[in-house]
């Protein structure tokens, strides 16, 4: 028997029924710009796109993450006074600390609960949170790993450069179509490397000019000088440049004739960030998690008939006609705002 995913409208002016004890369970993770600067669990919220506040009752829950980043993709109706706004926004605060109304938190849609207990595909350890690469296979790494793999590639200049994404990373496995879309997971980095991380961005982006960079340490300055030009000249004026003339193509101070027989070409050695293959083959979050995917029916905590779940929400309702109890696919409990806040649906 099916339960109805989202049948019916609820609030999130909802009463809390968590019982004591209970264990968090955290689907959502965000990064705090505020007092943490940090990876935090993140509560998700959701208002009315119109007049802005949390009064819109919802019609049916999200199930996904493209319902919640996606404006408007989930309707209702806002019970705000004289609103007749039916569009939903959702947004996510730090579930560390106190927030404002104001005080939002970026979304780190990668990042999630290691429910299902899948290694981490560099270290083989399973640990939690963890990233979920959005390759084919959905590849698993701890968040340790993840920040040595950034670091590595911000080493080697190994990031890529995507003309919509800007510079990104693809799964550690090196799958295809795997580039990180939403750039703020790097400020797992911490400020020193995310600083550096931007830097070598906007250096990147002179490179794709047809620029130079500066080889003089300490200076790296970014020059755009004519086509065919070979001798560059850090311009020194306003303290803006070191002043060293080097030569284009070899990086070497400036010199008449052919460059030196042991220059190679800047950015042309790739360093391999290697992962083994037996380790990746058990770093699925899909193909490793069978057995927990198949497990779609449970009890309805009050009547106990089988209720099954046919979709990502994790707000069940009965569909026995005199029961119709509202309840958490996870925690077993009544629907309750902590369980909209902290994981309204499964990712």
């Amino acid at each position: 028997m099916e339960g109805e995913l989202g049948s019916g409208p609820w609030c999130l002016h909802h009463l809390e029924t968590v019982s004591a004890g209970r264990p968090t369970y955290n689907s959502f993770y965000v990064y705090c710009k505020g007092p943490c600067q940090a990876v935090q669990p993140g509560k998700l919220r959701v208002q009315c796109s119109t007049c802005k506040q949390t009064t819109l009752t919802l019609a049916q829950g999200p199930s996904c993450w493209e319902d919640v980043l996606i404006p408007n993709q989930m309707s209702g109706e806002c019970q705000s006074p004289n609103c007749l706004g039916t569009g939903a926004e959702f947004f996510f605060k730090c579930g560390a600390h106190p927030t404002s109304d104001n005080e939002t938190s970026v979304a780190l849609n990668l990042i999630t609960t290691n429910t299902r207990d899948i290694s981490c595909i560099t270290c083989t350890d399973v640990r939690s949170p963890v990233l979920v690469f959005q390759c084919d296979f959905r590849h698993v790494i701890c968040l340790d790993c993840f920040h040595l793999y950034c670091v590595t590639r911000l080493n080697e200049r190994q990031f890529v450069h995507d003309p919509q994404l800007g510079y990104s990373l693809p799964c550690v496995a090196g799958c295809p179509n795997s580039l990180i879309k939403e750039l703020h997971h790097f400020r797992i980095l911490g400020e020193e490397q995310y600083n550096r991380y931007q830097q070598y961005g906007a250096e990147e982006c002179v490179l794709q000019m047809g620029g130079v960079l500066c080889p003089s340490p300490g200076c790296g300055a970014g020059l755009l000088p004519e086509a065919g030009v070979r001798k560059i000249t850090c311009e020194g004026g306003n303290s803006l440049g070191c002043g060293l003339v080097f030569c284009r193509d070899c990086k070497e101070a400036y010199h008449e004739g052919e460059c030196s027989a042991q220059f190679e070409a800047s950015g042309m050695i790739t360093q391999g960030y290697r992962v083994d293959e037996k380790a990746a083959e058990q770093a699925r979050w899909e193909e490793a998690s069978k057995e927990t995917i198949k497990k779609t029916t449970k009890p309805c905590p009050r009547c106990h008939v089988p209720v099954e779940k046919n979709g990502g929400c994790m707000h069940m309702k009965c569909p026995q006609p005199q029961c119709k109890f509202e309840w958490c696919w996870n925690c077993g409990l009544e629907w309750n705002r902590t369980c909209m806040g902290d994981h309204w649906f499964d990712v």
